[in-house]
């Protein structure tokens, strides 16, 4: 049995970030793609760890209330780091964390989500989306289920315009026009 490693510094030729790749493969790895067509199979890892045109919130951050401050890092650093399980639960914790922070009435966050519409901090399209977004942390909570870089992104990419729009906005303007 034979083993590779090969490593490289390389530059995004979008975003320009430098980044350390390794590729690794053994002699074992291959799948076969052809009667008599063989393929080698390699792992490939970024350090750091990446989503394809993902950002964050960046120093927004900063206009987070502290829970939702460390829950957000924490979800971001388990979708970045390919844990999709975590990173779903995250979502969901980002969720209850926003009507936690709200003071949502309900007896469980289906009705807090809602609890959220008739304070006027969402819209009811919102509430339909964050249900979406409840439903994918259920399924990874409680059966352990991963879902796609690209759901998690997505998912993600709502919750922090939901955060922009409920916590960074209005005090970036109430610092701007007050």
């Amino acid at each position: 049995m034979d083993w590779w490693h090969n490593y490289q510094i390389i530059r995004c030729k979008g975003c320009k970030v430098l980044s350390y790749r390794e590729v690794s493969c053994t002699s074992e790895d291959y799948i076969q793609v052809g009667e008599e067509e063989w393929e080698m199979v390699q792992a490939e890892k970024l350090y750091p760890s990446r989503i394809e045109g993902r950002k964050d919130l960046g120093d927004d951050i900063l206009y987070l209330p502290s829970d939702l401050s460390r829950i957000y890092r924490e979800t971001a650093a388990a979708l970045i780091n390919d844990s999709p399980i975590l990173a779903g639960i995250g979502l969901r914790a980002i969720v209850e964390t926003v009507c936690k922070e709200k003071n949502a009435s309900g007896r469980d966050l289906y009705n807090k989500i809602n609890d959220l519409v008739e304070q006027r901090v969402i819209t009811p399209v919102d509430a339909d989306i964050l249900h979406k977004v409840r439903t994918l942390g259920n399924s990874s909570a409680h059966e352990v289920k991963p879902h796609t870089p690209t759901q998690l992104s997505l998912a993600m990419g709502v919750l922090e315009n939901m955060l922009k729009a409920v916590y960074i906005l209005p005090k970036l303007i109430k610092d701007e026009f007050d």
